[in-house]
């Protein structure tokens, strides 16, 4: 059994920041690519930015510049540093995560989500 955890989001002025975390724990062998999204009300989930198991990223073009993700692949753990925050971040963010677990099999798990408010 494998889960993610999230923690962080709330409520922020336009222009500040806020960090969002997100831990995965259970029978996990590795994790391959981990991902934030988003969904803001009556809008499709989208991919906001992604970190391979090496390291490298990609942004949504709205948020690259302002936004970075991160991880701790001794703690399972991806981050999302949202900086300079606009009205339009406003949204429930999820962390998603392909884990190999430990009976070799590959598998997406979805953290809870959390809501990011971004108040003017």
């Amino acid at each position: 059994q494998v889960q993610l955890v999230q923690s962080g989001g709330g409520l922020v002025q336009a222009g500040g920041s806020l960090r969002l975390s997100c831990a995965a724990s259970g029978s996990i062998s590795s994790i391959s690519r981990m991902d934030w999204y988003r969904q803001a009300p009556g809008r499709q989930r989208e991919l906001v930015a992604t970190v391979t198991s090496g390291g490298n990223s990609n942004y949504e073009d709205s948020v690259k510049g302002r936004f970075t993700i991160s991880r701790d692949n001794g703690k399972n753990t991806v981050y999302l540093q949202m900086n300079s925050l606009k009205l339009e971040d406003t949204a429930v963010y999820f962390c998603n995560a392909d884990i190999w677990t430990r009976d070799r099999r590959l598998q997406n798990y979805w953290g809870q989500g959390t809501q990011v408010t971004v108040s003017s």
